[in-house]
């Protein structure tokens, strides 16, 4: 008996210890499967207003913007963010400029139990690629 319950003690400590909290690309971070791939990025050869742009209009059209923000970490370089639901998802969106007219993108997604969901960032960079081409 107590080797049936020490066996159980150690998967429920194996099991705390797979979970976690992940670190957001919007900054902070929230409970879930810490170690798990969960965000895509791209660059563009577009000002950050552009990108930013394309990126507020695509979550508004797939789902619901809960925050934007701007950081200004200098004078000239300003890194946007936005946070929303998409498909009961929450979506995290950096936009940082990399140079003038270079532009660096990164969409992260997650499950409301934490787990990752990598289609849907990976189908959210690219509808905002398209949205900047139109």
């Amino acid at each position: 008996m107590k080797i049936k319950f020490l066996a159980l003690l150690g998967c429920v400590v194996v099991a705390l210890a797979a979970t976690g909290c992940y670190p957001k690309v919007s900054g902070g971070s929230r409970f879930g499967v810490p170690f798990a791939k969960d965000k895509v990025y791209g660059i563009y050869e577009k000002p950050v207003e552009a990108v930013y742009t394309a990126a507020v209009q695509t979550i508004t059209d797939k789902g619901v913007i809960q925050s934007e923000s701007t950081v200004r970490e200098s004078a000239t370089n300003t890194v946007r963010t936005i946070v929303g639901r998409v498909d009961q998802r929450n979506i995290y969106i950096l936009v940082t400029p990399q140079d003038v007219n270079l532009t660096r993108i990164e969409v992260q997604a997650r499950t409301p139990a934490g787990g990752t969901d990598l289609p849907l960032a990976h189908t959210l960079e690219k509808e905002i690629a398209l949205r900047m081409v139109r």
